[in-house]
Protein backbone atom coordinates (compact mmCIF):
# COMPACT_ATOMS: atom_id res chain seq x y z
CA UNK A 1 0.00 0.00 0.00
CA UNK A 2 1.18 3.96 -0.57
CA UNK A 3 0.75 5.30 2.79
CA UNK A 4 0.62 8.83 3.60
CA UNK A 5 1.75 9.48 7.44
CA UNK A 6 1.02 12.80 8.72
CA UNK A 7 2.41 13.54 12.31
CA UNK A 8 4.05 16.42 14.04
CA UNK A 9 6.31 13.88 16.63
CA UNK A 10 9.51 13.23 14.83
CA UNK A 11 10.07 10.30 16.31
CA UNK A 12 6.73 8.68 15.89
CA UNK A 13 7.82 9.52 12.00
CA UNK A 14 10.35 7.98 11.79
CA UNK A 15 10.13 4.63 13.80
CA UNK A 16 6.14 4.09 12.62
CA UNK A 17 7.69 4.57 8.96
CA UNK A 18 10.62 2.22 8.91
CA UNK A 19 8.49 -0.50 10.18
CA UNK A 20 5.65 0.30 7.79
CA UNK A 21 8.20 -0.21 4.87
CA UNK A 22 10.05 -3.07 6.61
CA UNK A 23 6.57 -4.34 6.14
CA UNK A 24 6.76 -3.53 2.38
CA UNK A 25 4.62 -0.41 2.28
CA UNK A 26 5.70 2.57 0.06
CA UNK A 27 5.54 5.38 3.06
CA UNK A 28 5.47 9.22 2.72
CA UNK A 29 5.87 11.24 6.11
CA UNK A 30 5.17 14.78 7.07
CA UNK A 31 4.91 16.49 9.81
CA UNK A 32 1.76 18.73 9.50
CA UNK A 33 -1.45 18.81 7.82
CA UNK A 34 -0.34 21.23 5.44
CA UNK A 35 1.96 19.52 3.83
CA UNK A 36 -0.18 16.29 4.23
CA UNK A 37 -2.95 17.88 1.81
CA UNK A 38 -0.12 18.79 -0.81
CA UNK A 39 1.00 15.36 -1.10
CA UNK A 40 -2.49 14.31 -1.48
CA UNK A 41 -2.73 16.77 -4.51
CA UNK A 42 0.16 15.40 -5.89
CA UNK A 43 -0.23 11.81 -5.99
CA UNK A 44 -2.37 8.56 -4.93
CA UNK A 45 -2.52 6.90 -1.67
CA UNK A 46 -4.04 3.59 -0.58
CA UNK A 47 -4.18 5.05 3.26
CA UNK A 48 -3.29 7.76 5.61
CA UNK A 49 -2.36 7.38 9.01
CA UNK A 50 -2.84 11.33 10.96
CA UNK A 51 -2.26 12.37 14.24
CA UNK A 52 -5.41 14.33 15.35
CA UNK A 53 -3.56 17.43 16.62
CA UNK A 54 -1.10 19.40 14.40
CA UNK A 55 0.02 22.67 13.38
CA UNK A 56 -1.86 24.39 10.66
CA UNK A 57 -4.38 21.89 9.88
CA UNK A 58 -5.14 20.13 12.46
CA UNK A 59 -6.16 15.96 11.89
CA UNK A 60 -10.03 15.97 11.18
CA UNK A 61 -9.89 18.84 8.28
CA UNK A 62 -6.85 16.65 6.96
CA UNK A 63 -9.47 13.70 6.78
CA UNK A 64 -12.24 15.58 5.30
CA UNK A 65 -9.95 16.85 2.46
CA UNK A 66 -8.52 13.29 2.11
CA UNK A 67 -12.05 11.73 1.83
CA UNK A 68 -13.13 14.35 -0.98
CA UNK A 69 -9.60 13.46 -3.06
CA UNK A 70 -9.80 9.92 -2.28
CA UNK A 71 -13.57 8.90 -1.21
CA UNK A 72 -12.14 4.45 -0.72
CA UNK A 73 -8.68 5.92 1.46
CA UNK A 74 -7.86 3.80 4.50
CA UNK A 75 -7.53 6.48 7.30
CA UNK A 76 -6.67 5.30 10.69
CA UNK A 77 -5.84 8.07 13.01
CA UNK A 78 -4.38 8.30 16.14
CA UNK A 79 -4.98 11.04 19.67
CA UNK A 80 -3.09 11.55 22.66
CA UNK A 81 -6.71 12.40 24.10
CA UNK A 82 -9.10 10.23 23.22
CA UNK A 83 -12.78 10.71 24.13
CA UNK A 84 -16.15 8.85 22.81
CA UNK A 85 -17.42 12.13 20.82
CA UNK A 86 -13.83 12.55 19.30
CA UNK A 87 -14.31 8.92 18.27
CA UNK A 88 -17.29 9.07 16.69
CA UNK A 89 -16.81 11.76 15.15
CA UNK A 90 -13.51 10.51 13.24
CA UNK A 91 -15.70 7.63 12.46
CA UNK A 92 -18.15 9.51 10.47
CA UNK A 93 -15.75 11.40 8.40
CA UNK A 94 -14.63 8.01 7.61
CA UNK A 95 -12.49 6.75 9.44
CA UNK A 96 -11.62 3.38 9.67
CA UNK A 97 -9.59 3.19 13.19
CA UNK A 98 -8.90 5.36 15.89
CA UNK A 99 -5.39 4.49 18.22
CA UNK A 100 -4.54 6.03 21.29
CA UNK A 101 -1.43 7.37 22.04
CA UNK A 102 1.11 5.76 23.37
CA UNK A 103 1.13 3.06 20.98
CA UNK A 104 2.81 -0.48 19.11
CA UNK A 105 3.88 0.30 16.01
CA UNK A 106 3.11 -3.30 15.47
CA UNK A 107 -0.69 -2.52 16.09
CA UNK A 108 -0.33 0.08 13.36
CA UNK A 109 1.12 -2.08 11.10
CA UNK A 110 -1.22 -5.06 11.88
CA UNK A 111 -3.90 -2.72 11.58
CA UNK A 112 -2.70 -1.61 7.70
CA UNK A 113 -1.96 -4.75 6.51
CA UNK A 114 -5.63 -6.25 7.41
CA UNK A 115 -7.06 -3.44 5.88
CA UNK A 116 -4.96 -3.59 2.30
CA UNK A 117 -6.92 -6.87 1.42
CA UNK A 118 -10.25 -5.09 1.71
CA UNK A 119 -8.69 -2.25 -0.62
CA UNK A 120 -7.53 -4.81 -3.56
CA UNK A 121 -11.25 -6.43 -3.59
CA UNK A 122 -13.09 -2.80 -4.52
CA UNK A 123 -15.90 -2.73 -5.87
CA UNK A 124 -16.28 -6.93 -5.55
CA UNK A 125 -16.92 -5.78 -1.78
CA UNK A 126 -18.77 -3.06 -2.86
CA UNK A 127 -21.54 -5.27 -4.45
CA UNK A 128 -20.90 -8.00 -1.70
CA UNK A 129 -22.04 -4.80 0.84
CA UNK A 130 -25.33 -4.06 -0.90
CA UNK A 131 -26.31 -7.86 -1.46
CA UNK A 132 -26.02 -8.17 2.57
CA UNK A 133 -27.62 -5.15 3.43
CA UNK A 134 -30.77 -5.97 1.01
CA UNK A 135 -30.67 -9.45 2.61
CA UNK A 136 -30.81 -8.63 6.23
CA UNK A 137 -33.23 -5.88 6.04
CA UNK A 138 -35.84 -8.01 3.98
CA UNK A 139 -34.93 -11.24 6.07
CA UNK A 140 -33.62 -10.20 9.23
CA UNK A 141 -34.20 -6.59 10.65
CA UNK A 142 -38.05 -6.16 10.24
CA UNK A 143 -39.47 -2.77 10.79
CA UNK A 144 -40.78 0.43 9.81
CA UNK A 145 -41.53 2.45 13.41
CA UNK A 146 -39.09 5.41 13.42
CA UNK A 147 -37.06 4.29 15.95
CA UNK A 148 -36.12 0.84 13.39
CA UNK A 149 -35.45 3.77 11.00
CA UNK A 150 -32.45 4.94 13.11
CA UNK A 151 -31.50 2.55 14.30
CA UNK A 152 -30.68 0.97 10.80
CA UNK A 153 -29.03 4.34 10.08
CA UNK A 154 -26.79 3.93 12.84
CA UNK A 155 -25.84 0.67 11.97
CA UNK A 156 -24.83 1.57 8.46
CA UNK A 157 -22.95 4.20 10.00
CA UNK A 158 -20.66 2.61 12.48
CA UNK A 159 -20.55 -1.22 10.70
CA UNK A 160 -17.16 -0.64 8.06
CA UNK A 161 -15.62 0.77 11.00
CA UNK A 162 -13.85 -1.35 13.63
CA UNK A 163 -14.66 -0.05 16.66
CA UNK A 164 -15.76 -1.90 19.24
CA UNK A 165 -19.88 -1.82 19.86
CA UNK A 166 -21.89 -2.18 22.87
CA UNK A 167 -25.83 -3.21 21.81
CA UNK A 168 -27.89 -2.67 24.62
CA UNK A 169 -31.43 -3.95 24.56
CA UNK A 170 -34.20 -6.13 26.96
CA UNK A 171 -34.25 -10.14 25.86
CA UNK A 172 -36.04 -10.67 23.24
CA UNK A 173 -35.35 -7.52 21.51
CA UNK A 174 -33.10 -9.49 18.54
CA UNK A 175 -29.62 -8.00 19.61
CA UNK A 176 -27.95 -11.02 17.97
CA UNK A 177 -29.41 -10.12 14.52
CA UNK A 178 -27.53 -6.47 14.75
CA UNK A 179 -24.36 -8.34 15.90
CA UNK A 180 -24.79 -10.79 12.43
CA UNK A 181 -26.14 -7.91 10.60
CA UNK A 182 -23.04 -5.43 12.06
CA UNK A 183 -20.51 -8.23 10.93
CA UNK A 184 -21.63 -9.00 7.16
CA UNK A 185 -21.95 -5.51 6.42
CA UNK A 186 -18.15 -4.84 7.62
CA UNK A 187 -14.98 -5.00 6.52
CA UNK A 188 -14.54 -8.78 7.92
CA UNK A 189 -17.38 -10.28 6.31
CA UNK A 190 -15.02 -12.67 4.94
CA UNK A 191 -13.70 -13.73 8.49
CA UNK A 192 -15.66 -15.94 11.03
CA UNK A 193 -18.13 -14.44 13.35
CA UNK A 194 -17.58 -16.55 17.14
CA UNK A 195 -20.95 -15.76 19.43
CA UNK A 196 -19.83 -16.76 23.11
CA UNK A 197 -23.05 -16.55 26.15
CA UNK A 198 -20.86 -14.78 29.11
CA UNK A 199 -23.42 -16.72 31.60
CA UNK A 200 -21.77 -19.41 32.48
CA UNK A 201 -22.07 -21.30 36.65
CA UNK A 202 -18.48 -21.32 36.78
CA UNK A 203 -16.11 -18.49 35.61
CA UNK A 204 -12.89 -20.98 34.39
CA UNK A 205 -14.87 -22.60 31.56
CA UNK A 206 -16.00 -19.08 30.26
CA UNK A 207 -12.15 -18.26 30.41
CA UNK A 208 -11.21 -21.72 28.86
CA UNK A 209 -14.14 -21.17 26.05
CA UNK A 210 -12.58 -17.79 25.17
CA UNK A 211 -8.90 -18.29 25.85
CA UNK A 212 -8.48 -21.51 24.90
CA UNK A 213 -5.52 -23.61 27.34
CA UNK A 214 -2.38 -25.68 26.48
CA UNK A 215 -2.07 -29.69 27.34
CA UNK A 216 -1.74 -30.29 31.52
CA UNK A 217 -3.27 -26.78 32.37
CA UNK A 218 -5.63 -28.77 34.15
CA UNK A 219 -6.86 -31.81 35.12
CA UNK A 220 -8.16 -33.47 32.35
CA UNK A 221 -6.02 -31.23 29.75
CA UNK A 222 -4.64 -33.75 27.54
CA UNK A 223 -4.42 -31.64 24.03
CA UNK A 224 -4.19 -27.95 23.38
CA UNK A 225 -7.74 -25.96 22.64
CA UNK A 226 -7.96 -22.75 20.62
CA UNK A 227 -10.05 -20.12 21.95
CA UNK A 228 -12.95 -18.53 20.81
CA UNK A 229 -10.49 -15.44 19.85
CA UNK A 230 -8.45 -16.99 18.40
CA UNK A 231 -11.11 -18.85 16.09
CA UNK A 232 -12.21 -15.28 15.22
CA UNK A 233 -9.08 -13.73 14.18
CA UNK A 234 -9.39 -11.97 11.42
CA UNK A 235 -13.13 -11.78 12.04
CA UNK A 236 -15.56 -10.87 14.99
CA UNK A 237 -16.04 -11.66 18.40
CA UNK A 238 -20.05 -11.27 20.11
CA UNK A 239 -19.98 -11.58 23.31
CA UNK A 240 -23.46 -11.70 24.22
CA UNK A 241 -25.01 -10.72 27.74
CA UNK A 242 -21.12 -9.32 28.47
CA UNK A 243 -22.79 -8.07 31.88
CA UNK A 244 -22.69 -11.49 33.33
CA UNK A 245 -19.14 -11.92 32.78
CA UNK A 246 -17.22 -12.56 36.02
CA UNK A 247 -14.88 -9.62 37.63
CA UNK A 248 -11.73 -11.46 36.87
CA UNK A 249 -12.71 -12.10 33.23
CA UNK A 250 -13.19 -8.74 32.66
CA UNK A 251 -9.99 -7.75 33.43
CA UNK A 252 -8.47 -10.00 31.22
CA UNK A 253 -10.89 -9.23 28.38
CA UNK A 254 -9.63 -5.55 29.14
CA UNK A 255 -6.30 -6.80 27.90
CA UNK A 256 -7.19 -8.49 24.97
CA UNK A 257 -9.26 -4.65 23.91
CA UNK A 258 -6.12 -2.99 25.07
CA UNK A 259 -3.09 -4.91 23.53
CA UNK A 260 -5.12 -7.21 20.62
CA UNK A 261 -3.66 -10.55 22.24
CA UNK A 262 -4.16 -13.58 24.71
CA UNK A 263 -2.63 -16.02 26.57
CA UNK A 264 -4.33 -19.82 26.71
CA UNK A 265 -4.53 -21.38 30.03
CA UNK A 266 -1.45 -23.14 30.78
CA UNK A 267 0.78 -20.52 28.01
CA UNK A 268 3.66 -18.78 28.70
CA UNK A 269 3.57 -16.62 25.79
CA UNK A 270 1.19 -14.06 24.33
CA UNK A 271 -0.92 -15.16 20.81
CA UNK A 272 -1.77 -12.21 18.78
CA UNK A 273 -5.38 -11.72 17.54
CA UNK A 274 -6.76 -9.54 14.71
CA UNK A 275 -10.90 -9.44 15.94
CA UNK A 276 -13.38 -6.98 16.59
CA UNK A 277 -15.36 -7.06 19.52
CA UNK A 278 -19.51 -6.94 19.95
CA UNK A 279 -21.19 -6.81 22.96
CA UNK A 280 -24.48 -7.23 24.28
CA UNK A 281 -25.89 -5.99 27.70
CA UNK A 282 -29.57 -6.42 28.72
CA UNK A 283 -29.13 -4.34 31.59
CA UNK A 284 -27.81 -0.97 32.11
CA UNK A 285 -24.76 -1.63 32.12
CA UNK A 286 -23.22 2.57 33.09
CA UNK A 287 -25.38 2.06 36.15
CA UNK A 288 -23.61 -1.87 36.75
CA UNK A 289 -20.18 -0.07 36.29
CA UNK A 290 -21.24 3.04 38.96
CA UNK A 291 -22.41 0.38 41.12
CA UNK A 292 -19.03 -1.45 41.19
CA UNK A 293 -20.81 -4.42 39.68
CA UNK A 294 -18.94 -4.34 36.33
CA UNK A 295 -15.64 -2.37 35.41
CA UNK A 296 -16.05 1.11 34.53
CA UNK A 297 -12.50 0.87 32.47
CA UNK A 298 -13.36 -2.57 30.57
CA UNK A 299 -17.33 -0.47 29.93
CA UNK A 300 -15.23 2.61 28.48
CA UNK A 301 -13.49 -0.22 26.54
CA UNK A 302 -16.35 -1.81 24.90
CA UNK A 303 -18.50 0.99 24.29
CA UNK A 304 -16.98 3.43 22.01
CA UNK A 305 -19.50 3.09 19.73
CA UNK A 306 -23.79 2.37 21.39
CA UNK A 307 -26.45 0.99 20.03
CA UNK A 308 -29.84 0.67 21.47
CA UNK A 309 -32.18 -1.71 20.49
CA UNK A 310 -35.81 -0.29 21.61
CA UNK A 311 -38.78 -2.53 23.56
CA UNK A 312 -41.45 -4.36 20.97
CA UNK A 313 -43.94 -1.80 23.20
CA UNK A 314 -42.05 1.37 21.97
CA UNK A 315 -42.03 0.91 18.24
CA UNK A 316 -45.04 2.19 17.18
CA UNK A 317 -46.87 0.68 14.09
CA UNK A 318 -44.36 -2.36 13.63
CA UNK A 319 -46.40 -5.10 15.42
CA UNK A 320 -48.64 -5.51 12.48
CA UNK A 321 -45.74 -5.49 10.29
CA UNK A 322 -43.54 -8.15 12.30
CA UNK A 323 -47.06 -9.97 12.66
CA UNK A 324 -47.30 -10.30 9.32
CA UNK A 325 -43.50 -11.26 8.55
CA UNK A 326 -43.87 -14.10 10.69
CA UNK A 327 -47.20 -14.79 8.93
CA UNK A 328 -45.48 -15.43 5.94
CA UNK A 329 -42.48 -16.99 7.08
CA UNK A 330 -44.26 -20.16 9.06
CA UNK A 331 -47.03 -20.49 7.09
CA UNK A 332 -45.93 -22.94 4.99
CA UNK A 333 -47.91 -21.21 1.54
CA UNK A 334 -51.10 -21.68 3.20
CA UNK A 335 -53.19 -18.51 2.67
CA UNK A 336 -54.14 -17.04 6.54
CA UNK A 337 -55.92 -14.40 7.83
CA UNK A 338 -56.16 -12.80 11.17
CA UNK A 339 -59.48 -11.33 12.54
CA UNK A 340 -59.29 -7.87 13.17
CA UNK A 341 -60.04 -7.91 17.08
CA UNK A 342 -57.10 -10.35 17.31
CA UNK A 343 -54.88 -8.14 15.70
CA UNK A 344 -56.07 -5.40 18.22
CA UNK A 345 -55.11 -7.82 20.81
CA UNK A 346 -51.84 -7.93 19.83
CA UNK A 347 -50.73 -4.25 19.67
CA UNK A 348 -52.90 -3.72 23.09
CA UNK A 349 -50.51 -6.21 24.24
CA UNK A 350 -47.15 -5.20 26.34
CA UNK A 351 -44.98 -7.47 24.88
CA UNK A 352 -42.74 -8.33 27.87
CA UNK A 353 -40.94 -11.20 25.63
CA UNK A 354 -40.46 -8.48 23.08
CA UNK A 355 -40.02 -9.68 19.35
CA UNK A 356 -38.83 -13.45 20.22
CA UNK A 357 -42.21 -13.52 22.68
CA UNK A 358 -44.22 -12.22 19.39
CA UNK A 359 -42.30 -14.70 16.95
CA UNK A 360 -43.36 -17.88 19.19
CA UNK A 361 -46.96 -16.14 19.50
CA UNK A 362 -47.37 -16.31 15.71
CA UNK A 363 -46.25 -19.85 15.52
CA UNK A 364 -48.88 -21.25 18.13
CA UNK A 365 -51.22 -19.30 15.97
CA UNK A 366 -50.32 -21.09 13.24
CA UNK A 367 -50.37 -24.49 14.81
CA UNK A 368 -53.72 -24.11 17.10
CA UNK A 369 -55.66 -21.67 13.64
CA UNK A 370 -54.02 -22.34 10.78
CA UNK A 371 -56.33 -25.59 9.52
CA UNK A 372 -59.51 -22.96 9.81
CA UNK A 373 -57.07 -20.63 7.79
CA UNK A 374 -58.45 -18.02 10.25
CA UNK A 375 -56.33 -16.88 13.80
CA UNK A 376 -58.32 -15.45 16.00
CA UNK A 377 -56.78 -13.80 19.62
CA UNK A 378 -57.19 -16.30 21.53
CA UNK A 379 -55.07 -18.70 19.24
CA UNK A 380 -52.08 -16.30 19.76
CA UNK A 381 -51.84 -17.14 23.59
CA UNK A 382 -53.90 -19.15 25.90
CA UNK A 383 -54.18 -16.10 27.86
CA UNK A 384 -55.48 -13.52 25.07
CA UNK A 385 -59.51 -14.45 25.58
CA UNK A 386 -59.14 -13.41 29.27
CA UNK A 387 -58.39 -9.30 30.90
CA UNK A 388 -55.07 -7.65 30.02
CA UNK A 389 -52.99 -8.26 33.62
CA UNK A 390 -53.71 -6.02 35.93
CA UNK A 391 -51.44 -2.84 35.39
CA UNK A 392 -51.45 -3.04 31.66
CA UNK A 393 -55.18 -2.25 30.91
CA UNK A 394 -54.74 1.14 29.32
CA UNK A 395 -55.68 3.91 31.12
CA UNK A 396 -55.56 3.90 34.96
CA UNK A 397 -57.98 4.98 37.85
CA UNK A 398 -57.40 8.98 38.24
CA UNK A 399 -56.57 8.31 41.63
CA UNK A 400 -53.51 5.90 40.88
CA UNK A 401 -50.19 8.15 41.23
CA UNK A 402 -48.30 5.31 40.53
CA UNK A 403 -44.79 5.65 38.59
CA UNK A 404 -44.57 4.21 34.88
CA UNK A 405 -41.75 2.23 36.15
CA UNK A 406 -44.15 0.80 38.99
CA UNK A 407 -47.07 -0.39 36.61
CA UNK A 408 -45.26 -2.14 34.08
CA UNK A 409 -43.35 -3.85 36.62
CA UNK A 410 -46.67 -4.53 37.79
CA UNK A 411 -47.89 -5.58 34.52
CA UNK A 412 -45.16 -7.61 33.95
CA UNK A 413 -44.85 -9.77 37.00
CA UNK A 414 -48.71 -10.21 36.51
CA UNK A 415 -48.47 -11.68 33.11
CA UNK A 416 -45.72 -14.09 34.57
CA UNK A 417 -47.94 -15.19 37.04
CA UNK A 418 -50.69 -15.87 34.50
CA UNK A 419 -48.66 -18.11 32.19
CA UNK A 420 -46.73 -19.89 34.91
CA UNK A 421 -50.68 -20.77 36.14
CA UNK A 422 -51.55 -21.57 32.23
CA UNK A 423 -48.19 -23.84 31.66
CA UNK A 424 -49.22 -25.57 35.23
CA UNK A 425 -45.43 -24.04 36.44
CA UNK A 426 -43.93 -25.95 33.52
CA UNK A 427 -40.67 -23.31 33.57
CA UNK A 428 -39.72 -24.65 29.38
CA UNK A 429 -43.14 -24.64 28.24
CA UNK A 430 -43.63 -20.77 30.27
CA UNK A 431 -40.25 -19.62 29.07
CA UNK A 432 -41.15 -20.10 25.32
CA UNK A 433 -44.11 -18.26 25.40
CA UNK A 434 -43.30 -15.58 27.12
CA UNK A 435 -40.21 -15.49 24.61
CA UNK A 436 -37.68 -15.27 27.10
CA UNK A 437 -34.82 -17.77 27.72
CA UNK A 438 -35.04 -20.44 31.47
CA UNK A 439 -32.46 -18.20 32.89
CA UNK A 440 -34.11 -14.85 32.39
CA UNK A 441 -37.33 -16.57 33.63
CA UNK A 442 -35.23 -17.59 37.03
CA UNK A 443 -33.99 -14.20 37.16
CA UNK A 444 -37.53 -12.54 36.84
CA UNK A 445 -39.03 -14.96 39.34
CA UNK A 446 -36.19 -14.83 41.96
CA UNK A 447 -36.78 -10.21 40.97
CA UNK A 448 -40.31 -10.59 41.81
CA UNK A 449 -40.67 -13.02 44.27
CA UNK A 450 -42.03 -15.65 42.67
CA UNK A 451 -42.08 -18.82 44.62
CA UNK A 452 -42.02 -22.72 42.77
Amino acid sequence: MRILLADDERGIRLTLAEDLEDAGHEVVAVEDGELAIKELQKGHFDCMISDIVMPKVDGMSLLRFAREKVPDIVAIMITGNATTERAIEAMKLGAKDFVEKPFNNEKIVLLVSGYGDSQHTGRKYQKLVEEVKTEFKVSQMVGASPQMKRLYEDIRTVAESDFSVLIEGENGTGKEVIATTLHQLSARAKGPLIKVACHVSNPNLLEDELFGHEPGAFTGASSRRIGRFEQANGGTVYLDDIDDMPMDTQAKLLRVLQEREIERLGGDHPVKVDIRVIASTKVNLRERAREGKFREDLYHRINVIDLRVPPLREREGDIPVLTEHFLQRYAAGRSLSIEPDAMAALVRYRWPGNVRELQHAVQRAIAFGGAAGVLKKEHFLRDYSAAIPEGAQGPTPGDDRRSLRDVVVAAEKAHILNVLKLTSGRIEEAANILGISRKNLWEKRKQYGIED
